[in-house]
């Protein structure tokens, strides 16, 4: 498993536009882990989003969910609440040290299960949701992830992501211009000031492949946009 664009890794609750070596995201993501689970839990507005993805999973008491890049766990609650003490939520990341936070947060409930894998290759056989937030930004293949989750789901199942891309509403030039600066300051290694291909740009294109191919494998869809356009929130009930 590597993050260098040859074979597609998860990421650690931050999405960026770039490829990089597994070790650098490691180091990087440990190192902020606690950090990124105060910007993922207290951050103006994130509970009513990570609230609507889980109730756009469309969970049922019972149900098992799989969360691709869950990150510090911040929303394993949220899908726990769905699915209820005889469901069973499982979160896969690659980063140890999130994990290890994930663990921490969770540790009261015994059907939320926190394993470290890789998204593209979830260690799961079936499930009845997928949910993937701010990750498909990170993979080489985003439309190849969709499809193997679209498939771990199978027919009638439900896909939901939620990710950061530029706004395409009218007043988006200044919301983009931030939004450009917080892309290039949270892509590993920081230090970086030049690359072949703008971290924001690349971002786009991996969002809007994964957003299209779920779109394609979805009998049934549903969009939301927040934050001044910039997160999209897309589910579909799989074919």
């Amino acid at each position: 498993m590597t993050a260098d664009g040859t074979d597609e890794t998860t990421g650690a609750g931050t999405e960026t536009g770039t490829d990089t070596g597994e070790e650098d995201a490691q180091a990087f993501y440990g190192r902020w882990a606690r950090l990124y689970d105060l910007l993922a839990r207290k951050t103006p507005g994130i509970t009513a989003l990570r609230a609507r993805a889980a109730a756009a999973c469309r969970l049922e008491s019972g149900d098992t969910v799989v969360e691709m890049g869950c990150g510090t766990g911040a929303n394993l609650p949220y899908l726990r609440e769905q699915v209820g003490p005889e469901g069973t939520v499982i979160g896969v990341d690659f980063t140890r040290p999130v994990l290890e936070r994930a663990r921490e947060l969770t540790v009261e409930y015994d059907n939320v299960h926190v394993v470290r894998g890789d998204a593209t290759a979830p260690p799961v056989a079936d499930a009845d949701a997928v949910l993937a937030t701010f990750v498909a930004g990170m993979l080489a293949d985003p439309a190849g992830a969709v499809d193997d989750w679209c498939d771990l789901v199978g027919s009638d199942g439900h896909v939901v992501l939620v990710n950061a891309a530029r706004s395409r509403e009218w007043y988006g030039p200044p919301v983009n211009a931030v939004f450009r600066a917080v892309v290039v300051l949270s892509t590993p290694p920081t230090t970086k000031l030049r690359y072949e291909t703008s971290p924001h740009e690349l971002l786009d294109e991996r969002i809007d492949a994964a957003h299209d191919r779920l779109r394609d494998r979805s009998a049934a869809i549903a969009h939301e946009t927040h934050a001044f356009g910039v997160v999209r929130l897309t589910g579909g009930r799989i074919r």
